[in-house]
């Protein structure tokens, strides 16, 4: 590890959690924040390293930043990963109540917890995405996803068809949120007959990832990736991914982007998504889609040219986003003026090594409610991954408007 494992910037970095235990959140594109921003949620496990087994256990809990960073737990689960926790996330429209997977036996769950009165209701389903009245979710098979990608899924309820390349009998659910009624709306095999002239699924085993609500939850979009030959000697191969959008009672579903190289994404707004992918005009790059058409425009070309997690601030003027980690195994969290095309160094952050694959700690910038403070996951500490509050309103301002 580098002597300097965090490089001075100008952005004041504040740590929400220390050790002995280790601490973090997970994806970009969930609400951590609660809607007064004085709560922030996070994962607190007592171990690293290792692959999480059907047994281990996580505390699911929430920072207080206005009491001393106070961490306060909230309950447990085991149904978690170390790329995106348990899907911890505060409830879009609600005020103190927020929801996270769990195992109840042989099947996923999800937890409803308002954190005021401690009224706590279970949903006989998992959840990926809520939509922002939080009425439904949306899902796939965790267990597929822990077979296919490593460090996405949940131990402890096996794919029941790990040989099957794409089976009939599961694949995308949506679940109700108040009666706990799910229902699959495409099947794997339905997925993987969606013809868009271009990639080429079938005869490669399938699995669908990554999730979104559009921001009025018309719709919704997905990752579809199959499996592409190993390499000889690899355990993990390449794969082919398409990101796919459809209504929100799961009609109409259309092909995005068929180039076969989506990666992360974030709705700007109901018909348009930002992408890190590859297209034919201009190669690896951010490109904003317009839903349902083929116009496709780049973004940040120059200027943000590595995959990251990019996430809009409120009223769209401001992208958040990251990289991996570079030669010198530092990441960089910034910020990228969208009229002015310019990028905003906020932190320079070095990861060890031994953080790498499956147990890798991305930064995974999240926003607050106001866009003012961005908290990251980190390794950069020495005391293993943990949570760190970046201020940024001397760059985005005193407000951004909503």
């Amino acid at each position: 590890m580098l002597a300097q494992a965090v490089k001075e910037n100008d952005v004041p970095v504040r740590a929400l959690t220390t050790g002995p235990h280790f601490h973090w959140f997970g994806y970009y594109d969930k609400w951590q924040f609660d809607p007064t921003d004085r709560y922030v949620l996070g994962n607190q496990v007592r171990f690293q390293g290792r692959s999480p087994q059907m047994t281990d256990s996580l505390c699911v809990g929430m920072v207080d930043t206005q009491d001393g960073d106070r961490w306060i737990d909230l309950d447990e689960t085991r149904a978690w990963c170390w790329q995106q926790g348990c899907m911890l996330q505060w409830l879009p429209g609600k005020q103190s109540e927020v929801i996270w997977n769990d195992r109840d036996g042989d099947h996923f769950v999800s937890h409803i917890l308002d954190v005021k009165t401690g009224k706590k209701r279970t949903i006989e389903a998992p959840i990926y995405t809520v939509n922002p009245d939080s009425t439904y979710a949306i899902h796939a098979e965790f267990g597929r996803v822990h077979d296919t990608r490593p460090g996405y899924g949940y131990a402890g309820v096996p794919d029941p068809s790990p040989r099957v390349l794409a089976p009939k009998d599961a694949g995308l659910w949506k679940v109700d949120l108040t009666t706990g009624v799910q229902r699959m709306l495409h099947s794997f095999a339905d997925v993987g007959d969606i013809d868009d002239g271009i990639s080429e699924p079938r005869g490669h085993k399938q699995w669908l990832n990554h999730m979104l609500w559009s921001p009025s939850g018309k719709k919704f979009c997905f990752l579809h990736r199959w499996e592409l030959p190993k390499p000889h000697g690899d355990i993990n191969g390449p794969f082919g991914t398409r990101l796919i959008t459809m209504n929100a009672d799961g009609s109409d579903p259309y092909v995005l982007d068929p180039y076969g190289q989506t990666s992360h994404f974030i709705w700007k707004d109901d018909d348009h998504i930002l992408a890190w992918s590859w297209h034919p005009s201009h190669g690896d790059g951010f490109y904003l889609y317009t839903d349902r058409t083929r116009q496709v425009e780049s973004v940040g070309r120059g200027v943000m040219v590595e995959n990251g997690h990019c996430t809009y601030l409120p009223g769209n003027q401001w992208i958040v986003n990251d990289t991996y980690q570079d030669p010198e195994l530092y990441q960089h969290p910034y910020l990228y003026e969208v009229a002015t095309e310019k990028k905003f160094p906020i932190g320079d952050f070095c990861s060890p090594i031994e953080y790498h694959d499956e147990f890798r700690c991305d930064t995974h910038p999240r926003h607050s409610r106001d866009g003012r403070k961005i908290v990251i996951d980190s390794t950069h500490g020495g005391n293993g991954r943990q949570m760190y509050m970046l201020d940024v309103s001397s760059i985005v301002g005193p407000s951004i408007p909503l």
